[in-house]
């Protein structure tokens, strides 16, 4: 019995290469790719309808950049709103930072300020003593605290506290009839009322002059009707003749 050899019979299998490039190296010219060859070839739109499809084009993108820009416009003119409102609110919460800071320290320095002032009233505030009242004082000022409280000013009551209370016939309004203790204040902080005495208008003044009128009408008429009785009883001269 004779065996086959291995090999016969069989094909022998090697290797395949394929030249899938796009220019022919011996002739120079594109190759057709197998796709190519059956596909049918588009037809060419014509030059108007090409023209038109790119002009839409065109003015679409350019409507949506138009837009875009539009929204970061806004987009700025919101952020800088909120930034100029962020600034005004920080250099409103410095001042008010400043001045809560300077009222702590100034109001420590209130009665002696009102030392000073009393020395003043009586004449007492002399030598070296003088100098370091009229210095503080001026130290106060330059860092904005002031005071006021006249007397003969209408009475306030956000910024006077009445301590006393009268009638007067000298005022029409509710006025301050005099100063008890002066009042502080840095801009529009309140760190001490003035406390003062309160006049208001009497009630009875009105009254008062009216009946002082009446009586000084009938004083006048007392004193006409008396003259007017003398002039009466007096003799008649006329009639004499010359002895």
């Amino acid at each position: 019995m004779v065996s086959a050899s291995p090999d016969e019979g069989e094909e022998k299998e090697g290797p395949v290469i394929r030249d899938r490039r796009r220019i022919d190296p011996e002739t120079g010219k594109v190759r057709e790719q197998a796709g190519e060859k059956d596909a049918p070839a588009a037809p060419a739109a014509p030059a108007g309808e090409a023209a038109g499809t790119a002009g839409g084009a065109g003015d679409g993108e350019a409507t949506a950049l138009q837009e875009q820009l539009a929204e970061r416009l806004d987009d700025l003119r919101r952020l800088k709103a909120e930034y100029d409102n962020y600034r005004k609110r920080v250099e409103r919460d410095r001042v008010a930072v400043r001045e809560q800071a300077l009222g702590q320290v100034l109001s420590e320095l209130l009665p002696v300020l009102d030392d000073i002032g009393r020395a003043r009233d009586h004449d007492e505030l002399t030598g070296g003593f003088k100098s370091v009242g009229e210095a503080l004082e001026s130290v106060t000022g330059k860092l904005g605290l002031e005071t006021y409280g006249e007397k003969g000013e209408p009475f306030d009551p956000t910024v006077h506290e009445a301590l006393m209370h009268g009638y007067s016939a000298d005022v029409t309004e509710t006025s301050v009839a005099d100063v008890l203790q002066p009042g502080y204040r840095i801009g529009e902080r309140i760190l001490r009322p003035a406390r003062v005495a309160v006049a208001e208008p009497d009630p009875n003044a009105d009254g008062a002059a009216a009946a002082a009128g009446d009586e000084t009408a009938e004083a006048a008429a007392a004193d006409e009707a008396d003259e007017s009785g003398k002039s009466a009883n007096k003799p008649d001269d006329s009639g004499k003749s010359d002895d």
